[in-house]
């Protein structure tokens, strides 16, 4: 995977690039990362990147021009130009299956932006789609492009040290995730659930569906409308449901 990230601050991604996992996929080769200041990308001499918005109003608007030109600049060679990303918090909600969807792509460009917004041809004839990573507002994009980056990156093979962690990860299939213990046996009174130290994988594997169904009714009931789920899987809501109303 290669990140072709187009901000104003890149130095933001300085420690998000030399950290942790993400340091480490870039270190065994399985990801890329381009952080271009597309202020680089302005022909006048102020180096301008921002104006006032037609029609009045506070705030500034990012000019399509510089944009619009680094993107051509570094996709000058693609035969076929990969998705470009706009951070923004008009664009739909960034969810575990919106990332499995990107990873399946070689090349991504995140746009972060700034100020009141982007010039609407932005919008309009550049980005391929906008991505939101919730309901609220911040200084920029590079925050967003950062989940993003991150979350995509994890579910490329060879980044985690066990592929499974991301199958079993919450929402990647379409529950929360179950919930995991490890040593010691007991802490402060509390003890490891028995069937853990079973040894019987399928009574493990009943348990920890169970206990994944539980967790999203209590937490996340919503989830459960798209889920995948079995007849084995309603039987057991529904008998949660009817303890509750019982």
């Amino acid at each position: 995977m290669r990140f072709d990230v187009l901000t104003l601050f890149p130095e933001m991604f300085t420690g998000f690039l030399d950290t942790s996992m993400i340091k480490k996929a870039h270190e065994k080769g399985l990801v890329e990362t381009s952080v271009i200041n597309f202020r680089d990308f302005t022909t006048d001499q102020h180096r301008t990147v921002d104006d006032s918005p037609y029609g009045g109003g506070g705030g500034m608007v990012l000019k399509p021009d510089p944009i619009f030109a680094a993107v051509e600049s570094i996709c000058e060679h693609e035969a076929k130009p990969p998705p470009v990303l706009l951070m923004s918090p008009q664009g739909a909600p960034f969810t575990q299956e919106k990332a499995e969807e990107l990873a399946h792509h070689s090349r991504l460009i995140i746009l972060c932006g700034h100020y009141e917004g982007y010039d609407e041809r932005i919008r309009e004839h550049l980005a391929t789609e906008e991505i939101s990573i919730g309901d609220y507002v911040l200084t920029g994009g590079e925050l967003p492009a950062m989940v993003v980056m991150d979350s995509v990156s994890r579910l490329i093979t060879g980044v985690l040290g066990n592929h499974s962690s991301a199958v079993d990860d919450s929402f990647s299939t379409g529950l929360l995730e179950y919930p995991q213990y490890t040593r010691p046996v007991e802490f402060r009174g509390h003890r490891v659930p028995d069937v853990l130290l079973s040894g019987h994988h399928q009574k493990i594997q009943k348990w920890r569906r169970e206990q994944s169904l539980l967790r999203t009714y209590a937490r996340r009931p919503d989830l459960l409308e798209t889920a995948a789920l079995t007849e084995e899987d309603r039987f057991f809501l529904r008998r949660l449901q009817e303890k509750k109303h019982s």
